[in-house]
């Protein structure tokens, strides 16, 4: 194929904008040819506001769209598994924002369709692209904090807006499933396992959905996950890696920007490092699709292998959740 990826983008949420638009121009060689959305009004301001060749109104117009390489869909989570299997369909790469479905059996759908077809699946977890991941990965292949026993991890942000979908119960809002699915994702990537107990706790909204979490997954070996998200405090993605001979502390595993830190605690020195030179977190995980499309490199950290893990975790804690809601209901 060309040089140049060509990306259409299924919806104007705040994160295309403010996050997935920066990494594509820091990343370079892709475009950002076609923006839909429910009204060709909207999508056409939204291009013109934010550097998108043009705008159209619907999704399947873009889909249908030959010259698009590679689909971006940062829609409501219970649009995730129809839109993703009709870009799957139209043969095209696809980068799923997370969580990738709402539910377990949506996500086995999903991969389902993406095992038969031609274009890759992502979703939309890029910190184990990130040099930090690496470096991490790398301390503790290494034995430096001896074995990873326990993983301390949050993330935290306010959340004003009443009308802001994550508050939705009947689109899948909700903390865990909005921002406590990172600590997941980065357990099951550093234990190399999958958990088998969870138990959690959460403040409901009014609206139905966990406004706050916090829970626990137990991994073999006797190894856990405690984690804690939700939409009431100031951003706080701080994150320990616990292990029998140190620590590893993270001020941002999931989005690290060049002033986040990484600090080894271990043989009895406390040593710090800025593993990331991206400014925007995306960028690193977007190259590495470029260099897929245009055949230089092989995908690697797909959905087809990663993602029912995280969608069996989901499970677990949102069940561990439910009876929580249904203690308080009572």
């Amino acid at each position: 194929m060309a040089a140049l990826v060509r990306w259409g983008i299924l919806g104007t949420a705040n994160i295309a904008r403010a996050v997935f638009l920066p990494a594509l121009r820091e990343s370079g060689d892709a475009e950002a040819a076609v923006v839909g959305s429910r009204t060709a009004e909207i999508a056409e301001r939204f291009a013109a506001e934010n550097g998108v060749t043009r705008g159209v109104q619907g999704y399947q117009a873009i889909l249908d769209d030959a010259s698009v390489n590679v689909v971006y869909i940062p829609l409501p989570n219970t649009l995730h598994a129809e839109w993703t299997m009709a870009a799957l369909r139209a043969g095209k790469m696809v980068l799923c924002e997370k969580p990738l479905c709402a539910t377990v059996a949506e996500t086995e759908q999903v991969l389902a369709a993406a095992s038969e077809s031609q274009g890759p699946l992502w979703e939309a977890f890029v910190f184990p692209f990130h040099p930090q991941t690496a470096r991490v990965q790398a301390l503790i292949g290494e034995g430096v904090i001896g074995e990873l026993r326990e993983i301390h991890s949050t993330f935290h942000f306010r959340l004003t807006r009443p009308q802001n979908i994550r508050y939705s119960r009947v689109l899948a809002g909700g903390a865990l499933n909005d921002v406590g699915c990172y600590p997941v994702r980065t357990a099951r990537l550093l234990f190399g396992d999958e958990p088998e107990t969870a138990t959690a706790e959460a403040v409901w909204g009014s609206s139905g959905v966990d406004v706050e979490m916090c829970g626990m997954l137990g991994f073999p070996g006797e190894r856990r996950l405690l984690l804690s998200s939700g939409f009431r405090r100031q951003y706080d993605t701080f994150t320990r890696l616990l292990g029998t001979q140190g620590q590893i502390h993270l001020t941002n595993p999931f989005h690290p920007e060049p002033q986040d830190a990484l600090e080894i605690i271990a043989a009895g020195k406390r040593t710090i490092e800025h593993p990331t030179k991206d400014r925007v977190s995306f960028t690193a995980a977007l190259r590495h699709i470029h260099a897929v499309a245009r055949g230089e490199e092989t995908p690697r950290y797909l959905a087809i292998a990663d993602s029912i893990g995280n969608a069996r975790a989901l499970q677990l804690l949102n069940a561990s959740l439910a009876r929580d809601d249904q203690a308080v209901s009572r």
